[in-house]
């Protein structure tokens, strides 16, 4: 009997409760979410150089001051280069002993002392002398190199632009295949986006999504008289906006 009552009890409550469930249903909104990605080429007007000197001997003090002598070259070279000094930058110095295996059971302690000169070069046609007279001056090692953008904020907005039109253009025509009109967006999120050289060592690459429109815009190209090619940068932007539907 307490089961019967129970169950009784159950389905009055369920059909009280089934207009407003089928109320609630009908007040839903009707979205449509979509992804668009956009990417604009860009000709760097910036280059970022790491470079690294390292030199090594039994002694400490010439050590020491061989690798002075080689910072000294690259430091008088971007003054001759006139590289504003606010862009030229060197870190705290490293020194180790290491064991230098000579044979025949024999080592030899060595001393290693390294230093990293840090660069921004705003005239990129200097580029290139800057690289080859750095090492002619006696840097061992260019631990990275960096094509930038001084606009980069620019660039990122109008491709956050180009990205939110994409996605509108993609839910009109899915929309359309349905018979219905897109409403105003209900909801926008940028969800991944950034800049990427294929020219640089720290350049950082974005997978794009398989569901996304997308756009992209070239910004020219550039070439050099010399060895190196500038090429282009990407700055790209990618965003999810919910539609509404009418």
């Amino acid at each position: 009997m307490r089961n019967c009552y129970r169950l009784k009890l159950l389905l009055l409550a369920f059909t009280f409760l089934a207009p407003v469930l089928s109320v609630a249903a009908q007040n839903l909104p009707s979205t449509i979410e979509v992804q668009g990605s956009a990417e604009v080429k860009v000709v760097p007007d910036e280059v970022f150089i790491l470079f690294g000197v390292e030199t090594s001997h039994p002694a400490l003090k010439v050590a020491k001051s061989q690798n002075d002598e080689r910072v000294r070259n690259l430091l008088a070279l971007t003054k001759e280069l006139k590289i504003d000094p606010r862009y030229v930058q060197t870190d705290f110095i490293n020194i180790e002993p290491w064991e230098h295996d000579l044979g025949n059971q024999r080592v030899r302690t060595e001393y290693r002392v390294r230093k990293n000169i840090a660069v921004t070069l705003r005239d990129v046609a200097k580029f290139e002398e800057l690289l080859s007279r750095a090492l002619e001056g006696g840097i061992n090692n260019v631990h990275g190199i960096q094509f930038r953008t001084t606009e980069l904020r620019k660039y990122r907005d109008q491709a956050r632009e180009m990205a939110l039109q994409a996605a509108e253009e993609k839910a009109t025509l899915l929309a359309s295949k349905l018979r219905r009109q897109v409403g105003p967006a209900v909801r926008i999120s940028e969800y991944s986006g950034g800049w990427y050289s294929p020219y640089s060592w720290w350049g950082q690459s974005y997978g794009s999504n398989a569901m996304a429109q997308n756009s992209s815009q070239a910004g020219g190209a550039s070439s050099s008289d010399g060895t190196m090619a500038l090429g282009q940068i990407t700055v790209t932007a990618n965003v999810s906006v919910s539609f509404s539907l009418q």
